[in-house]
């Protein structure tokens, strides 16, 4: 299926791009998620008519990353988690209990933008995590897992 983006998608294309899609991945994802349109002959026309104000939006929302990314980058973050002596967590800190700790901390942020490398943090101490706030915005923020003995 054949759609126009309607914002920068990663791997994809940039806002106003007609690529080709599975239908799947169209349907599902970025038509209900108002990132793209079917690439019809009147959409485009459409498209064309708004560009200027879909760039405007697009521009603000990425002035809006930046600003909230120079405050967030290099921040270090402390979650406490119960942990056996030798520095093993009973459970793991997932990119969910990261999002709640920034948003403690006056930061609007989705589990979905928070990248781990190397998956769920098992053991306590000091890891480096991505944060995607735009898909030209990604600050690191440094995570210190703090062990309570049980």
């Amino acid at each position: 299926m054949q759609v126009i983006l309607l914002e920068k998608i990663t791997n994809l294309g940039n806002l106003g791009d007609i690529v080709r899609v599975k239908d799947g991945y169209a349907r599902n994802y970025l038509i209900p998620q108002r990132m793209a349109r079917r690439a019809t002959a009147a959409a485009i026309e459409e498209f064309e008519a708004r560009r200027a104000e879909l760039e405007k939006v697009a521009a603000e929302k990425l002035a809006a990353a930046k600003g909230q990314g120079e405050k967030l980058d290099g921040m270090t973050v402390q979650i406490q988690q119960k942990s056996g002596v030798d520095g093993r967590l009973f459970g793991s800190v997932t990119n969910a209990d990261i999002a709640e700790a920034l948003s403690k901390q006056g930061f609007a942020i989705e589990k979905a933008q928070i990248r781990l490398p190397t998956g769920p943090l098992k053991t306590v101490g000091d890891f480096p995590v991505a944060v995607s706030l735009h898909t030209d915005v990604v600050v690191n923020v440094t995570v210190a897992v703090l062990g309570e003995h049980a």
